[in-house]
């Protein structure tokens, strides 16, 4: 059972969500919040597994209350931020803050229930296609973060230089400095399973590519966040690329 909660502002969003979301084999909606500030105190109420965020909120917002949440590496939550904005600046804000997944909120009740199952599992930001393009508007172009988030410098709060890299004058985020010492300690078949997850692809494909069983993938994939400290397989294609472990095609 996959366990939710709902944050947003408006009461009857959060009843809507709470209708799609319970009417889900699978999904129960555990709690709701109005504020960011309510989102932290639920989450360590509650624990749940994913909660859905909305960005704009009266006092703290949902970028700031994603970052708090995912900021405490005991808890195993997994942000999925909901908005009505469409803008490269809050999804490079909300990747930032550590969010798992993107979602416009005039997406279909299918493509949230999916999108919740998969930020659940850690599998993918949404499906692969939509990683695919995400990883190339926020990583894959040198400085993209940094020219986004400095038009918003309310949304560039939340920007936390990744290791081996510096966000401030001079700088671009994205922009290789040097290799983490981190990488170093990935052996040669978990380097491997990194430069294929970069491709956005599942763990079950990941099988198929190295020959292994999807059991063997995931806990290689394990071993990978463990030793590079990442959260999850959407920060992990980021840091791929950030990093020069896999280059821009194209």
């Amino acid at each position: 059972m996959i366990r939710v909660l709902v944050v947003d502002d408006q009461a009857l969003v959060r009843g809507g969500f709470r209708t799609i979301l319970d009417s889900e084999d699978g999904i129960e909606v555990v709690g709701e919040a109005a504020t960011g500030e309510e989102a932290i105190d639920r989450v360590a109420a509650l624990a749940p597994d994913v909660v859905c965020m909305d960005v704009q909120m009266p006092g703290m917002d949902g970028l700031e209350a994603t970052r708090r949440i995912t900021a405490d590496a005991a808890s195993a939550t997994a942000v999925l931020v909901l908005t009505t904005f469409n803008r490269e600046d809050y999804l490079f804000a909300a990747l930032e803050a550590g969010a798992s997944g993107f979602l416009l909120k005039n997406s279909s009740p299918e493509q949230l229930i999916e999108a919740v199952q998969v930020v659940a599992r850690g599998d993918a930001l949404l499906s692969p296609d939509v990683t695919r393009r995400v990883i190339e508007a926020v990583a894959m172009r040198p400085g993209a973060i940094a020219r986004a988030l400095a038009a918003n410098p309310e949304a560039a709060r939340y920007a936390v230089p990744s290791p081996g890299t510096e966000l401030g004058d001079g700088a671009e985020r994205g922009s290789p400095v040097t290799a983490p010492a981190e990488l170093a300690t990935l052996t040669s078949r978990e380097r491997e399973v990194l430069e294929l997850l970069a491709e956005g692809i599942s763990n079950a494909e990941i099988a198929q590519r190295m020959w292994v069983g999807e059991a063997t993938v995931k806990t290689h994939v394990s071993k990978v966040l463990m030793k590079l400290g990442l959260r999850d397989r959407v920060h992990a294609v980021v840091y791929a690329y950030e990093h020069g472990v896999v280059r821009p095609s194209g």
